[in-house]
C-alpha cells in the first residue's frame, strides 16, 4: 500500500553534516521524496508536534533541542513507507540500533542525552497529522518515479 510519512533530520544530523548520508539511504531503498525543506522549527510548532510528550520529564529538553538549529523536513512516499522508514531508522536508542541502520551508524549518546539523528512517523494517523504541521498541501508533490 502506498503511504506517506514525515521525517525530520534532527539538529545532530545537520551539525555533523550527515544530511546526504541519511537521504541517500532513503532513496536507495526505492522510496520517493515528495517534499523536502530546511526549517528552523518554532517552539510553537515543536510543541504541537511533540504534544503527546507534554508533562513528561524530558519534554522541555526535547523542545529546546529540536528548536536549537535548522532541521530538514521531508515527506517520504512509497509502498509501506512508514514501516520501511522505521526499519531503516532502527531503534530510537542508538546503542540498541542495529549496525547498518541510520541510528545505528550515525546516532550516539552523550551522558543522558540521546542524539538519534532522525524522527519518523510511527503510524498513518501520526504521519497525516505530522505532515500537516510542517507542510501545506501544495508543498507536497506528486510525480512518477
Amino acid at each position: 500500500m502506498n503511504e506517506r510519512t514525515l521525517i525530520i533530520l534532527k539538529p545532530d544530523t545537520i551539525m555533523r553534516s550527515n544530511i546526504g548520508n541519511v537521504l541517500s539511504r532513503i532513496e536507495a531503498k526505492g522510496l520517493k521524496i515528495s517534499a523536502l525543506k530546511m526549517e528552523w522549527i518554532s517552539k510553537e510548532k515543536a510543541g504541537i508536534h511533540y504534544a503527546e510528550h507534554k508533562g513528561k520529564p524530558f519534554y522541555d529538553s526535547l523542545i529546546s533541542y529540536i528548536t536549537s538549529c535548522p532541521v530538514i523536513l521531508g515527506v517520504i512516499e512509497g509502498d509501506e513507507a512508514i514501516t520501511v522508514i522505521r526499519s531503516l531508522c532502527g531503534s530510537t536508542d542508538p546503542h540498541k540500533a542495529a549496525p547498518g541502520s541510520i541510528r545505528g551508524d550515525f546516532g550516539y549518546k552523550k551522558g543522558n542525552d540521546i542524539f538519534n539523528v532522525i524522527h519518523a512517523s510511527d503510524s498513518q494517523e501520526s504521519a497525516k497529522r505530522e505532515i500537516s504541521i510542517f507542510f501545506k498541501d501544495q508543498e507536497v508533490f506528486n510525480y512518477n518515479k
